[in-house]
């Protein structure tokens, strides 16, 4: 384990390889699971502000389930969510002419039409974080849709930590990412 600050690193985000292989998993990440992305309270009201420039940007069918659950949901322990449609995508989904799944959200932040990327268990995936009361945890979760992206950062040679510096840069700062990178360093070192 890694500590800086008040959060707990998992060696496997400096030790394992991945990079995202759209073209072989089709964004399935966006259609697995139980429930749509993990949302933070303090993107709630984001949220419910960008709803209406992003939606030109969503299918009728997310827009259907949108208007119906409402911008995000709260599941049975009381976290928030994105919806989903019938048990499946996240609403925020689209296909793309390759049929490959992206998110509506971040192609209106492309666009320049928001100044906010996505949520950040979207943008943080393959890590995940658990809060607790002083400290958060960030793991590396493995998940058998991603064994391409693990071969494909393995072949680049691109571990985790490297793959999401944009997003840990954006939870956490630039200063806590050169902490890290120092860390990692420290410890090939030895």
């Amino acid at each position: 384990m890694i500590l800086i600050e008040n959060t707990v690193i998992s060696d496997d985000i400096a030790e394992k390889f991945f990079v995202c292989d759209l073209l072989k998993c089709k964004g399935a990440c966006c259609v697995e699971g139980d429930l749509g992305a993990p949302l933070n309270d303090d993107e709630l009201p984001i949220m419910e502000q960008i709803y209406e420039t992003v939606k030109p940007y969503l299918s009728e069918i997310g827009i259907q389930a949108i208007e119906k659950e409402g911008v995000y949901v709260k599941d049975w322990e009381g976290d928030y969510s994105t919806p989903v449609i019938e048990g499946r995508e996240c609403a925020y989904a689209i296909y793309d002419e390759r049929n490959i799944l992206k998110c509506g959200i971040e192609q209106a932040y492309l666009d320049g039409k928001i100044s906010w990327k996505k949520p950040i268990s979207c943008h943080l995936y393959p890590i995940r974080i658990t809060k607790y009361e002083h400290y958060e945890a960030l793991n590396y979760d493995r998940w058998h849709i991603c064994s391409d992206a693990c071969t494909h950062g393995e072949n680049l040679g691109v571990e985790v930590y490297k793959f999401l510096k944009e997003p840990l840069i954006r939870k956490y700062g630039e200063a806590w990412y050169q902490e890290l990178l120092q860390e990692i360093k420290d410890r090939e070192e030895e």
